[in-house]
């Protein structure tokens, strides 16, 4: 493909990715509206956003192993359709029941999305190329995460339009994206006749989906330390273990577990997995604490965020540019993991008197830490693989940070909550006041600030101040960890032929690249094919 052809697929590609963000972000401050007009409880409000995160991260390693098997541009399509079925079922929904099964066929959706955006990337662009355009893909995502809470308050607010309209914007985008692909990519249909190893697909989205349920539920509908948790962490391991034994006997297994060998792949995945809890882990109570300490209305603390999103958005667009035009990557991924755990460290120390010149600075230094190394991670992963394993390595480092990311959302929710109502409660004591309930004032509900009288509105403030800081200080050792992981990876020349000629050269018996040559011997400077 030419560079213009590149740069048009990109345009479906990128349109389809910004639709994947923006069904995660757009209900943020709708929520608490859909979750009243329908009458539902707080336990449907957790099941709402769990569903969507839930068919997401299970079904990640599924779409990246059928992307080794079949054609990308119709599973791509396909993904895209299912996430238009789920936007209009969710759109048109009458009562929570259906609303949580279309977040869950939006979230199957949003799973091939995140897992063949990737890998169609890198089947047509060289991994000396990459950085550049996921550079791009770091303004796409900068700017759904920002759109994504600003367009559901204003579609909330809005009388003529209301909270259904959260769901349908996405539909133009998502059959825009649909047209683009068919349009400008051009992709060689791939047909292997082989078994699909569906006992294997199975175990792991149920293992997977058993893990995750525990992480997202316990402490809220029931305890750490209960029966239920026995239950589903026991039995989510059980099946894992299951799935790991079937995996290994296959020959056509979901995730080979071959690629983990490689030691590339192996610390990808982990510094993935860690940066998945410390980031979102991290920053997803934030737009609580611009709300409820600072005392911002939602559309306020959306805009609050830039910094944060700026800073990712220039570093993934710099970085991407310096290591397509240098070749030399890991530099980037140790400076990203360093300031990652500097800008965690730094909001550490934030609490409700904090200048938001300062805040903006902390997240600023956070948002480059993470795009200098969020992205890279799977450049790197991808260029030390075989062709014929781009999908599967792809999709379980994407596998893998949304299930960092989930549970960090997850236990750090558990911990604010237990912070909150603890320093509440020592709030309430040292004024002298008596609150019937308020030990239980950390509990998933956000309090209406408006309602609360002066001294009791002071101390619910301060309480979240210090428990979203102490959330980034726990948040920060994982980021540690990360760049550990970072610092042992090997680094090796980004070869200069995509993935569509190096399997066309394995398909044909050739050695892939390993030494950044091309089969030829000529200088990696000169593309091969």
């Amino acid at each position: 493909m030419t560079q213009r052809q590149i740069l048009q697929a990109m345009s479906g590609l990128m349109a389809g990715m910004f639709v994947a963000i923006l069904a995660g972000t757009v209900v943020a401050n709708a929520l608490p509206t859909i979750i009243a007009d329908l009458g539902a409880t707080q336990s449907s409000y957790t099941w709402v956003v769990t569903s969507e995160l839930l068919a997401m991260t299970a079904t990640v390693p599924l779409w990246g192993k059928l992307s080794d098997l079949f054609n990308k541009k119709l599973l791509l399509q396909l993904s895209l359709g299912l996430f238009v079925v789920g936007s209009l079922l969710a759109g048109f929904s009458q009562g929570v029941g259906l609303l949580i099964f279309s977040r869950v066929v939006q979230g199957i959706g949003a799973g091939g999305l995140t897992a063949l955006a990737q890998v169609v990337m890198a089947s047509v662009i060289p991994p000396r190329q990459l950085g550049k355009y996921a550079g791009m893909f770091g303004a796409v995502f900068a700017v759904g995460t920002v759109a994504g809470p600003l367009v559901g308050g204003v579609m909330v607010d809005t009388s003529w339009l209301g909270w259904r309209w959260c769901f349908f914007i996405g539909v133009p985008f998502a059959l825009l994206a649909i047209a683009l692909l068919q349009r400008t990519l051009r992709l060689p249909t791939t047909r292997r006749e082989v078994r699909i190893d569906w006992l294997g697909a199975f175990l792991i989205v149920a293992g997977v989906c058993a893990l995750l349920i525990w992480v997202s539920l316990a402490g809220t509908e029931f305890d750490w330390a209960s029966w239920q948790t026995a239950a589903l962490a026991g039995g989510g391991v059980v099946v894992l273990v299951a799935a790991v034994f079937v995996e290994a006997r296959t020959p056509e297994p979901v995730i080979p577990l071959d690629i983990f060998r490689n030691r590339t792949v192996t610390l990808t995945t982990v510094a993935s997995l860690l940066v998945g809890v410390a980031m979102f882990g991290g920053t997803v109570f934030l737009s609580q604490y611009f709300q409820i300490s600072l005392g911002k209305s939602p559309t306020v603390a959306g805009l609050m965020s830039l910094p944060m999103i700026l800073g990712l958005l220039v570093s993934s667009t710099v970085a991407g540019q310096v290591i397509s035009r240098t070749g030399k990557w890991k530099r980037y991924l140790v400076a990203g993991g360093v300031v990652m755990a500097v800008g965690l460290a730094l909001l550490s120390t934030i609490d409700a008197e904090t200048p938001f010149g300062l805040l903006s600075l902390y997240m600023a230094v956070l948002g480059t830490g993470v795009g200098m190394l969020m992205q890279n991670l799977v450049l790197a992963a991808q260029n030390d693989v075989a062709a014929a394993d781009l999908g599967a390595a792809t999709s379980v480092l994407s596998f893998f940070r949304s299930m960092g990311g989930t549970i960090g959302v997850s236990v750090l929710g558990a911990i604010l909550a237990n912070r909150v109502a603890s320093e509440t409660a020592t709030g309430l004591a040292d004024a002298g006041i008596t609150v019937p309930g308020a030990e239980s004032s950390g509990e998933s509900s956000v309090p209406d600030m408006s309602t609360l009288p002066e001294p009791m509105r002071g101390i619910v403030e301060h309480a979240y101040a210090v428990a979203t800081a102490d959330l980034f200080l726990v948040a920060t050792p994982f980021a540690v960890l990360a760049l550990v992981a970072v610092v042992f990876l090997k680094e090796k020349p980004l070869k200069t032929t995509s993935g569509m000629e190096r399997l066309a050269e394995e398909s044909a018996g050739a050695t892939p690249e390993s030494d950044g040559m091309s089969p030829a011997g000529k200088d990696p400077a000169t593309p091969v094919g």
